[in-house]
């Protein structure tokens, strides 16, 4: 039987593929053509729009050539930190009017509080090796913003903490430049509380031996690692946000840090309080890290009264305190405080407020405290400060009534 032959019939099957694939590639590269057309005339189209865009955005001082728009450069600048803080806390003497005298912060007696609510909105640290500016504003609300706040009965400021424009000038090391509202060169602890001290409650000396915050202007300059000095011009000691007379109050502070481990501020300052006394004095602040785990914090405050004529003797005011902490862990650790201040009831006049000072006829005694904090602190954010405090007074009645008082409860506070 004879074989068939199909290898004849390779040839055309093959040139009808090719032809077909020839043709196919064709189709193909027009419609490709067709696509790539298409896409062109999109892309100028998007392109003369967005040219459009960019010309009306330059224009608007949106965006000046070759820079990203202002609102976004600021923005990207800015930074927003803050607290929120709430406690409970009971006073063993059950003080009638419900508040405990001579205590700051959580002065509610038997009362959930929302100590402080802190939002602080701040530019980027400004350079020191070239012109250049920034600013910060802190605001707070809550049962505590009265103390901490201006004080001010003018509309605007109920809320305001601090808020300054700050420049460098590029002198030497960089002089800084600050004007507006500033808190208070005065005391070892922050006025933040438990957000940022190693106690809960503030100490005596931070309400009858500080000052609160005020408007005026600082230099502020760094001679080296070691040494730095700021001077200041503000309203009175005592005068917030606006001025009540033609006198102001002069302030000096010298920074010493000899280590990594230690720094002491040393300052000094006269007020000119023109229609009351005028206020001299000093203080040394500093601290001591004694090991990682084992820090240590000291003050010293001295205050006088010049009364001239209108008074026999001037006040004299003096203060002691003293801060030990430890920390067990990352997360567990303990802190005592100490402090005493003589006479406050003396000077009483421009440095207490309803519900938190001591309401006596006496002319002459002494308040001192001690306490005891547990510092928790389950993640990065949070700071739980179970707490005990024992409160004691020469003056006569001068803790609602009574000579001691023990105070007990816990705060809590959520920093962001």
């Amino acid at each position: 039987m004879r074989r068939r032959n199909t290898h004849s019939s390779v040839p055309v099957t093959c040139a009808i593929f090719t032809g077909a694939l020839v043709l196919g590639a064709a189709g193909s590269v027009h419609a490709a053509d067709d696509r790539v057309d298409k896409l062109a005339k999109e892309n100028a189209e998007l392109k003369q729009r967005l040219e459009a865009l960019e010309t009306f955005a330059t224009k608007e001082g949106l965006k000046p050539s070759g820079e990203a728009p202002k609102f976004v450069r600021s923005m990207s600048d800015i930074t927003i930190s803050g607290f929120v803080q709430a406690s409970y806390f009971y006073n063993a003497e059950n003080p009638a009017d419900g508040k405990s005298d001579a205590y700051l912060w959580n002065a509610s007696h038997n009362s959930f509080s929302i100590n402080k609510v802190k939002l602080t909105l701040a530019s980027k640290p400004v350079a020191k090796d070239a012109w250049d500016a920034g600013f910060k504003t802190s605001l707070i609300w809550g049962e505590d913003s009265p103390n901490l706040n201006t004080g001010s009965p003018a509309a605007g400021f109920e809320a305001l903490r601090e808020a300054y424009v700050e420049v460098n000038a590029p002198v030497g090391t960089g002089l800084n430049i600050k004007a507006g509202q500033l808190i208070s060169l005065l005391n070892w602890e922050s006025g933040d509380g438990g957000a940022a001290n190693p106690n809960f409650s503030q100490g005596n000396q931070w309400w009858f031996t500080g000052n609160g915050p005020s408007a005026g202007l600082q230099l502020g300059y760094a001679f080296n690692e070691t040494v730095d000095l700021k001077v200041r011009v503000q309203n009175g000691l005592f005068a917030g946000p606006v001025d009540g007379n033609q006198g102001k109050a002069y302030l000096a502070s010298l920074g010493i840090k000899p280590n990594s481990k230690s720094w002491v501020n040393l300052i000094g300052w006269y007020s000119e309080e023109n229609g009351g006394p005028d206020v001299m004095g000093g203080s040394v602040i500093g601290g001591y890290q004694l090991t990682e785990k084992l820090g240590t914090g000291f003050e010293f405050d001295y205050f006088s009264f010049d009364n001239r004529p209108s008074a026999a003797v001037d006040p004299k005011l003096w203060s002691v305190g003293g801060w030990v902490w430890y920390d067990f862990t990352s997360k567990v650790g303990v802190a005592l405080r100490a402090d005493f201040v003589d006479s406050p009831d003396m000077v009483l006049g421009p440095a207490v407020r309803p519900g938190a000072g001591i309401t006596t006829p006496d002319l002459n005694g002494n308040l001192g405290s001690v306490t005891l904090t547990l510092n928790l602190k389950p993640t990065a954010n949070i700071r739980i400060q179970p707490e005990i405090r024992y409160d004691y007074t020469s003056f006569s009645g001068g803790l609602d009534g009574k000579k001691d008082r023990f105070t007990i409860g816990a705060g809590v506070s959520y920093l962001f």
